[in-house]
This record gives C-alpha cells, structure tokens and sequence, in this order.
C-alpha cells in the first residue's frame, strides 16, 4: 500500500478518471452537522487566501482507493474502500458552486465541471468522476448533469447539495463574485487529504474491515454487507438489484441490522448479541466453503424475510385485520423483545403450517406473557433470553400457538397465572411498575372490554392516567381513609397502600379539571367521560378502600378474560419474587436515609405486618434494621432475622440517620414508598412528563396554554407572593439562556427548567421541575436521579454541591441520602427576596457547569 498527502484537486483533475463507490459501502449519510462543520472549515481557508495568509491547509482525513475489477489503462477506475463521504460531499459543494455561477461566470462553471465532476468525451456511467453506491446514483447524476428534479425531503444528497446552494447565498456578494471563486479554491488546494492507495491482489475486505470495524464508522449492518457483496464478484449488481435494493429502501440502517440478527435467532442461534451480529455471521460463513450462490441464497432468504419483518414494525402493512389488530397492539406495548417469536409466527404461516387464525390466537399469549408479568412485577431482565430462545427450542409437531403457549409456560418463564393476576391487581403498586406507555395500554385495553357502543378513538384521544383517589389527598379525603383505617394501620399508611393500584387508576383528558378535588366534584366530571369506567366510578356514592378494592376484582376479573392464562402446573413463586424486590430496595437504601414497614409493604404490594414477619425471620437481609414504624422509631417487636449486631439506633446514628428530641428518627431521611421506587426504577423511563414536554418555541398556542394552565393551578392553592416569586424565578432562568417545558403531569401540569434539547430524553438536562400544589402548595423537586444520568452531574461531587447550594435557601434542608431521588422544597420559600436570588444564582452555577462540560 502506498500513502501520501494530497489536495482534492490533485486527486481528481487531469485525465479522465473514475472513483467507484462498491455496492457494499453503506448510502451518503452526511447530515448538516458534518456539513455545518466542513463550511466552517473552509470558510477560514477562504478567508485566509483572502487575506493572503500563509497558515497550513486544514487536513480533512484519509481516503482509501484499491484497483477496480473494471480497471482500464487509458481509463483508470478505482474503488473507494474508504472516504467516500468527503469525496461525495466535496464534489456536491462544487456542483453547488457551478450552478451558483452559471449565469453570470459561465466559463468559470464550465471549467469547475470539467476540471472535477465529469469525464466530458465519456458517455453512461463513466461520464462521471465520482460514481457514488447504487441506492445514491439517481439523485447524484441529477445534481452533477445540472437537471435537477424534485427530490423526497429525507435524501440526504439532496440535502446536502441543497446546504451548499443556501450557504452560497449567504455568502454572496454581488460586487465581488471572486469570493465564491475563493471558495472553490479553498476547496480544491486548502483541504489536504491522505490518499491510501492500496496494490492489486491486496485484500481489500480486510483493509475496508480493520478501518472499520471499530464500531464507531459503521454498523453491524454496514460490515455484513460489505462482507457479503465482497463474496458477491460476478452476482453482486443483480442481486443489489433484484434483493438489497428493495430491503434497504423498506427499511431503516438500525431495522435491516435488526433484521440480519432475527435471520442468525431463527437459524438457531440463540445466544448471539446483535452487536456481535457481523461477526457471528462471518464465522458461519467461514466454517464452510461457500459460493457466490450461497451468499445469494442468504441474501434471497433475507429479502423474503423482510416481508415479514416490514408488517412486525408497521403492522398497517398486515392484511388480515386480526393479526394487525395483536400487532398494533404489541407494537405500542413497544415489546421488540418478542420479535423472534413474531417472525417465527409470520415464517410458519408462509409455509402454510398456520392461518392467519392461529397466528393470531399465539400472538395473543405473546401480549398475556408481557401484560401479567408487567401486572405482576416480574422482573424484565431475563425478556431477551426467553424470546431469543423460541425459534431454537420450539416444540415440534404441534400447532404453533399450542407449542408458543407450551414453552412460555415452562416453569422458568413465571407467566403469572389467574391466582397471582388477581392478587396483583388487588394489592400491587401498579402505577410504580414497568412503563409509563404499558401502563396506559393495559387500562386502554380494559376500558375496550367493556365493549361500549361509541367507543373512545384512542389514537386521537389525549388521555393520561388519573388517580381518583389522588396523589395528595386533602382533609376530606384523609378523614375517609382514617374512618377505614384498621387497627395497627394509619390513614397515611392506607393511602400508601392503595394509591397507585390498578382498582384506584382510570384514564381521562380531563386530568387538570379532576386535580385533587373531593370525590363529589370528581363524579360529575366522570359521570360526563366518553369511557365506561369512568361512568361506572361516577356511579358509586363514595371512593374508598371498599369501592377501589371492589373495582380492583372487577378489573381482575377482565384481565383474566383478555390475558390467556399459562397452561397449568406452573409455580407461582409469588412470594419470593416480591420478597426479592423488598431486599433489592432495602440493598439500595443510600447513607442517611431510613424507612417505614407501611412504605416497604406498599411499594411491594404486601401489608405492614406482612413485612414486619418477613424481616423478622430472615436472615442476611441488608439494612433490615432501618425499617422502623411510622413514627420512625424502632419496632416494639423488632427482632434481627439472624445473629444479633448491636443496638439498633447505634446503627443508625453511624449510617447518618439524625434524631429529634422526641427520639424519633428525623421525618425528613424518610424514604416513602414513592421514593423506594425511584431507587430500583430506570431513570429514562421516569417520570412520565421527562417524555412530553413542549417546548415554548416549538408548541406554539399549546405550549402557551399549558404556561397559563401551571400558572392558573398555582394560583389556585398558593399565595400571589408565591405566584409571583415563581414566574420571576422562570423569566431569570429564561435570560440564562434555559427555556421553560411544561409537561402533561400526573395530575397537573408542570413547569421543566431546561437546558439544551431536554424535551428528547437523554439530550439535555434539567434541575428542576416545578409542581402545583393541589391543595398542599406548589413544591420544586430537584432532580438529581435524572442528572445522574447527563453529564457532567454523573459526578456525584457536583450533584452534592447542588445539593449544599440549595440547602444554603432558608426553609430548605434536603438531606444528603436523597442525593440519588427527587426531593422537593416548597415554592412557598421563594416568596423570601433573598432565597430567589440565592436560587438564581445557583441555577446560573448549574447552567455554567453544564456549559463547561467535554463535548460529546
């Protein structure tokens, strides 16, 4: 191989010529990032000619050439093994530049064209310098033969030659058209490259892999088809044509590569990971001889299975409308675990071994599996596993839904059965377990059971799910539950208790209006809803631990009838499953905090005494010691589950825990039940709002409107000092350069204090969301779980500066232990002149932090 340093001038003017983009290169893929930095770039170099600078040229990277199979002496053709996006994208910014002249500068234009893009005395293919991939030819020959017709928005050589006419614009001065000639010659002689240039017979597949194969240029996807039409010397353009093609324009980069490793599952290959797809797949190749014909047949069977694959992702493609029905279904439960189940499903069908019919009737244990497991906390991280094991452990001679019901009631799967479904829906902390889209979807489908006759247009509907008892129940609702209260269990233990079961939970558009009003104000609201349940709350005289239990059976009741049990005889496990969940958030409880048996019992579904009879006699539980009663006192019947270690409030003092005169530990290290889920939940899939967020200059009148509603509900339960304080406290944050999000909240709206893009999860950050109060004042949580998460507060040290910048506020002591939580303040302490200026300034503190962070 030979290496040397060169201009793009060099590289592509004199004879005619041609650089080959080989069929298995992945498409042009360059978005406005790269190109708004490869502008700046050679803006700077135009400048400097300008200005008669002699700084050095700007190196642009390496581009890798190898002898092409169509090689010619008086025509010399070369495969672009490497760098085939700077070479696209530099000839579409010249083509941009031709096109800008062509009127007033012609002879310049023409000189541009002949000197760089085409061949002239050439005809076809050959005409052009540059001979981009196939899926890429159509639109760069319209661009480069100056005949450009109206091209779909997504085309990314459409784009990018459309970046350069518009940048060109803007750059223009009429007086002076020599600028845009400097532009060109920044181009072509201030851009240096490393030109590779490798011998005949050289490998290239190996050259192109170790370039590569870093995982960080190309995809699992882009390898294995470099790989396979490398093999493919003599078939290759007529099975792109006839296969590839086809599936690359039907599917995205990320659902062919996804396609690729379903293909190596339903082979058999059940333990592969889908990064280690073009590996495994090349080892398979390899163990044996194989020909051009047998790569074809890959391919073939590949193309065929995208049918498949195409109705799985866009179940609107699937004709027979039950299956499309269980599709959409399964798609909006987001279950792309059970994707090679699916395609095991759509792959007997074609053969003919099932009909649409019991295709339809497996997938409906498939959306079972998922639903009770999700109902019943079971843990979602042996999913994968299950479902990569169907194509490879599928029983044999027995109808595919039969076999699918079969497997995934094997003992190991622990599909909750009727018993156990019941008892979860009863006493379970449904609205604390899995995500915020499953849970919508699993009331969806019970309010459809009803089978009401003008049924509820879901698609359009903008429903979210309602606590009728709610969140933070006022005087009235707490004097119900201390009337129901049994003996040894507080009104606030109750509310713990039965506040987010699935009997206490409905859907309505109407979440604002509902807040936290009383249950009579509530009925009339309900009472007017377009969905049935929400009629039949309305319909009971009072709302407590009787009707949300009485509700609760009924619920059970449908789910039984809509979620197919497993076979019998399998084990429930219930027990330990929910006993294991109690020692996992007992394990996690962060340094300085303690808890209560009635939070643990409601975040596992269980009761207080329940919780207190398992600590007590069972050994080698971690932290069991920092469960106390609700008064935050040690136990009267506590006893260690093994060997005694020491007195108890020695312990807890040495884990941070702080007392008050009464002896009581400190209320404010108190972890509820919410906050006990906080510590075991993923924190991109929580809170629902982080996801539905509307950005003021994107939201237009909605997100106006859900500005004015926050505002309204703030007003409603707090001081006009406080509204006050608040909506200085958003323009501040406003003139830092953040913007204010509202979300569609729980119950209310809310107000995000953002930076960056942090209405796209994971794209920015936030350190506080504030809150009405509904009833019991507005508060400000502070969310450190999420920073955890952004950088730079993945830092735990700057976290706990947050932490002591806000504790520095009057009114406000946070402690240390919820560093890893949500906690809040009241926004009551923002009505103080110099708590708004101390919040401002830490605010200002959070934004230079975040400002100051390394790039991506």
């Amino acid at each position: 191989m030979q290496a040397k340093e060169t201009l793009f001038a060099d590289l592509v003017q004199g004879r005619a010529q041609q650089f080959q983009v080989p069929l298995y290169q992945r498409t042009y893929s360059w978005t406005e990032k790269q190109l708004v930095q490869l502008w700046g770039d050679i803006l700077e170099q135009a400048e400097l000619l300008e200005s008669g600078g002699t700084a050095s040229t700007h190196f642009l990277g390496s581009v890798v050439f190898a002898p092409s199979p169509q090689n010619e002496a008086t025509f010399p053709r070369w495969l672009v093994v490497d760098g085939q996006q700077r070479l696209t994208t530099l000839s579409l910014a010249l083509a941009a530049i031709r096109d800008h002249i062509a009127d007033t500068l012609p002879e310049e234009a023409e000189r541009i064209d002949e000197e760089y893009l085409i061949n002239k005395r050439k005809r076809g293919s050959d005409y052009f310098r540059l001979l981009p991939t196939q899926a890429d030819r159509a639109q760069y020959a319209a661009h480069i033969r100056v005949a450009q017709e109206e091209q779909s928005a997504g085309d990314r050589v459409a784009a990018s030659y459309r970046f350069f006419r518009r940048k060109l614009v803007e750059a223009h001065d009429p007086a002076a058209f020599q600028n845009v000639l400097r532009i060109e010659q920044a181009i072509t002689s201030r851009l240096t490259l490393v030109s590779v240039t490798a011998e005949r017979g050289d490998n290239v597949h190996r050259i192109f892999e170790s370039l590569n194969n870093t995982g960080l240029k190309l995809s699992q996807a882009d390898l294995l088809r470099n790989y396979l039409f490398m093999r493919l010397p003599t078939l290759g353009e007529q099975v792109y044509e006839t296969y590839w093609l086809p599936m690359q324009d039907s599917l995205s980069n990320s659902e062919l590569e996804q396609l690729m490793w379903l293909q190596l599952v339903l082979d058999g290959d059940d333990r592969v990971r889908r990064q280690d797809l073009y590996a495994a797949q090349q080892q398979r190749f390899e163990r044996q001889e194989v020909s051009e014909a047998d790569i074809e047949a890959y391919i073939r069977e590949l193309h065929r299975r995208s049918a498949h694959f195409r109705r799985i992702v866009r179940p609107e493609n699937e004709p027979d409308p039950l299956v499309r029905g269980h599709l959409t279904r399964l798609q909006d439960w987001q279950a792309v675990v059970a994707y090679p189940a699916l395609m095991l499903l759509f792959d007997r069908r074609a053969r003919g071994e099932s009909d649409a019919a019991e295709t339809a009737r497996a997938m409906e244990y498939i959306e079972s599996f998922l639903v009770r497991r999700t109902i019943c906390r079971v843990p979602p991280n042996n999913l994968n596993r299950i479902f990569q094991a169907v194509p490879a452990q599928f029983p044999q001679g027995v109808p595919v839904a039969d076999g699918l019901h079969q497997l995934l009631s094997a003992e190991n799967r622990f599909w909750p059965d009727d018993e156990e479904l019941r008892t979860k829906v009863r006493e379970a902390p449904f609205y604390r377990y899995g995500l915020p889209h499953q849970r919508r979807r699993v009331l969806q489908r019970l309010e459809e059971s009803y089978g009401h006759p003008e049924p509820v247009d879901f698609a359009s509907a903008q429903l979210t799910i309602e606590h009728v008892m709610p969140q933070s129940p006022g005087q009235e609702w707490m004097r119900v539950l201390e009337e129901e209260a049994g003996v040894g269990e507080s009104a606030e233990d109750l509310h713990s208790r039965l506040i987010h079961s699935l009997g206490n939970l409905t859907l309505t558009a109407v979440n604002s209006e509902l807040s936290n009003h009383p249950f009579e104000r509530k009925q009339g609201l309900l009472q007017g809803s377009h969905l049935e349940m929400n009629r039949r709350i309305a319909a009971t005289d009072r709302w407590g631990v009787k009707e949300i239990l009485a509700r609760a059976d009924d619920l059970a009741d449908r789910a039984i009838r809509l979620w197919p049990a497993p076979l019998r005889g399998v084990g429930r496990a219930e027990r330990s499953r929910d006993w294991h969940l109690a020692h996992q958030v007992l394990a996690a409880l962060p340094h300085g905090t303690w808890t209560s048996y009635g939070d643990l019992a409601a975040f596992i579904g269980s009761g207080a005494q329940a919780v207190g009879s398992h600590l007590s006699h069972t050994a080698g539980v971690a932290n069991v010691y920092r469960v106390l009663n609700a008064e935050g006192k040690v136990a009267d019947g506590f006893r260690w589950g093994s060997e005694d270690q020491g007195d108890v409030r020695a312990l807890l003092a040495a884990d941070g825990i702080h007392f008050t005169i009464t002896g009581a530990a400190d209320p404010a290290q108190r972890l509820t039940s919410d906050d006990l889920a906080l510590l075991v939940a993923d924190a991109e899939g929580e809170p629902e709002e982080a996801g539905e967020v509307a950005r003021p200059m994107a939201g237009g009148q909605v997100a106006q409107t859900r500005a004015a509603r926050f505002l309204r509900q703030l007003a409603a339960d707090d001081s006009a000092e406080t509204v006050s304080a608040v909506s200085e406290v958003l323009a501040r944050w406003e003139e830092l350069g953040g913007w204010v999000g509202h979300g569609t909240g729980k119950v209310t709206t809310s107000a995000f204090l953002m930076l960056g893009e942090a209405g796209l999860p994971g794209r920015g950050v936030w350190p506080l969301t504030l809150y009405p109060g509904g009833g019991r004042g507005g508060t400000a949580e502070v969310v450190f779980q999420h920073m955890a998460t952004r950088e730079p507060f993945t830092d735990r040290a700057l976290r706990a500066e947050l932490l002591a910048r806000l504790n520095e506020l009057e009114g406000v002591d946070i402690p240390e232990g919820k560093l890893e939580l949500r906690p809040n303040f009241r926004l009551a302490h923002l009505t103080e002149r110099g708590n708004r200026e101390l919040l401002i300034g830490t605010l200002a503190w959070f934004r230079d932090r975040w400002q100051d962070r390394d790039p991506v």
